[in-house]
């Protein structure tokens, strides 16, 4: 028996009450009363005394959460953009794939229910009111790490996980070639290859969260069902270079290649896309001071930062990375659209800029960030040396639209550790990247010619992606190209905190033991009059640089 679907009212966004514009109080210049900041340092903090003068953008605060999220995707399913309504799409005779993203995101991982089960939950159930029992759900890892089973029953839930695994609920296999199918060539000459279960299905939809704006759109299905035959178009030194910003998709060659592809693949599939948009709230109460300008601190605020800092401190480095990765976030949804890709996908990036987005004026001649222990690829890992770099260089680096925060030919200090430290079952050919590729040249141009296929098509690393957890052979490459655009930009990068000088050299940094010592480095060319920033991260921030 179907829903009774009329008598489903609409759901009303709760009123946003932060504008863009009114986010110049987030822009503070330090002076010498203020009091030092917090600067994330690996599975730690740094508390630095910043120089008087420096600019430190903060965060946003969190948008209000949707009231009742179940009820928000109900109604988005009901009422899609430039489709018709999910339910008056099927029949009992429908073959249908349900594809999700992968714990890549968000970061760190949200509390239970996650929004994919919740997602799930309100498809499955329309597919199960009308009749339709020919459902797969695919985990769209591309060439990620397979989710293990615990991980994969945390994200959709116990209800989908009982129902579909092992046999109908799996990951994404981009290696192999009888699951695989290409559906044709874009007018820039690039293969679209797909799942071939995705591919063969008459309805395909694909469940996705946007955390930044490089996330979701025809970016989802083109890239998260395909393997390398079609990555390589768009991840690749080329492409990163002409890439204006990730967090800009208009300007960003990467995506445009995706466009093209997921733009044949609509011509090719009915695609039902689903994006959801979460707000800021990464921290509990016992943490929200992390998220909080450092002179506004109260007594209470300092004493939960005293405790905090002294509880990582007693503890082992496992001990503290297993807390630290089993920390879950009580992020609140803020949007559910349903519907066409495009039509879709506009409401879902309008929603991330009003979350993120703070206006600053011009650039600085130096850059600080901090990278955190977690980024999309260590997720339950190690953050190893050439993920540092893909996170410094290419995310924190990218948080920007219109033009970096740091000036051409300026200086990026980022404060990690960064030690020589791989997780040999998921990183495994990163390890032999660092150290042998790496080791005779940082160019991305030279790497791509030299060594890319060869690891791509490495036997080991591919039978360690399908039947282990490891990321694809050819995955560290996509990391370092990543950084393509921070390396170009930027003169120099200065790993301040580093404890292994010799990883700073081998990718192609300078080091220093404080960031004190890496400020003094830094500025040096300018004397007194250098300009500086810093960008106080985690939650995200993206700095619209006028």
């Amino acid at each position: 028996m179907a829903r009774p679907e009329a008598k489903l009212r609409e759901l009303k966004t709760a009123e946003l009450r932060h504008e863009v514009e009114s986010r110049r109080e987030l822009v503070v210049a330090v002076n010498r009363r203020s009091q030092p900041r917090l600067i994330p340092y690996g599975e730690d903090f740094l508390v630095e005394k910043l120089p008087a003068g420096t600019r430190v953008i903060y965060p946003p605060p969190p948008l209000e959460a949707l009231p009742d999220p179940d009820t928000a995707i109900r109604y988005a399913l009901l009422h899609p953009l430039n489709a018709d309504p999910l339910f008056a799409q099927l029949n009992p005779n429908l073959r249908v794939t349900i594809a999700i993203d992968d714990i890549s995101l968000p970061l760190p991982p949200m509390r239970r229910p996650d929004i994919r089960e919740r997602l799930l939950n309100a498809v499955l159930q329309t597919l199960a009111d009308y009749g339709v029992d020919d459902v797969h759900l695919i985990i769209a890892t591309s060439l990620h790490r397979r989710m293990t089973e615990s991980e994969i029953r945390r994200t959709v839930g116990d209800r989908a996980f009982k129902q579909f695994w092992p046999e109908r609920l799996y990951n994404f296999d981009a290696e192999n070639r009888a699951e695989i199918v290409m559906l044709g060539k874009t007018d820039h000459g690039e293969e679209v290859w797909l799942s071939r279960r995705a591919a063969e299905s008459d309805l395909l939809i694909y469940l996705n969260i946007n955390l930044v704006p490089m996330d979701g759109g025809h970016k989802s299905v083109a890239v998260g069902l395909a393997p390398y035959q079609s990555l390589r178009h768009h991840h690749n030194p080329a492409t990163m270079r002409q890439s204006h910003s990730y967090m800009d998709p208009g300007n960003s060659a990467l995506h445009r290649s995706a466009d093209r592809m997921g733009k044949l693949l609509n011509q090719q599939l009915n695609v039902f896309s689903i994006e959801t948009a979460v707000n800021t709230r990464m921290y509990g109460p016992m943490l929200d001071f992390l998220h909080k300008n450092e002179d506004r601190f109260s007594d209470w605020d300092r004493l939960r930062l005293k405790g905090f800092r002294w509880t990582l401190g007693t503890m082992s480095s496992d001990l503290r990375r297993q807390a630290l990765h089993q920390y879950a976030a009580p992020y609140g949804m803020t949007g559910v659209w349903a519907g066409e890709t495009e039509s879709v996908h506009r409401q879902a990036l309008a929603r991330v800029f009003q979350q993120y987005a703070v206006p600053v004026k011009g650039q600085s001649d130096i850059l600080i960030v901090g990278v955190p222990y977690i980024c999309p690829y260590n997720v339950n890992s190690i953050m190893n040396p050439v993920l540092v770099q893909c996170t410094g260089l290419g995310y924190l680096f990218n948080m920007y639209r219109n033009k970096p925060l740091v000036k051409p030919g300026g200086t990026m200090i980022i404060c990690h550790p960064l030690r020589d430290e791989f997780h040999p079952e998921h990183h495994p050919s990163y390890i032999e990247f660092f150290h042998r590729c790496l080791s005779e040249t940082g160019d991305s141009l030279k790497l791509e010619k030299q060594f890319e296929s060869e690891f791509a098509r490495n036997p080991t690393y591919i039978h360690m992606y399908r039947y282990g957890h490891a990321y694809h052979g050819v995955h560290p490459f996509y990391m370092w190209y990543w950084g393509e655009p921070g390396r170009q930009h930027c003169a120099r990068v200065i790993a301040a905190g580093c404890e292994e000088p010799e990883v700073a050299t081998r990718l192609g940094w300078e080091s220093a033991d404080t960031l004190d010592e890496a400020l003094a480095m830094a500025a040096s060319p300018y004397g007194h009059s250098a300009t500086i920033t810093y960008l106080h991260l985690p939650p995200l921030v993206i700095a619209d640089v006028e």
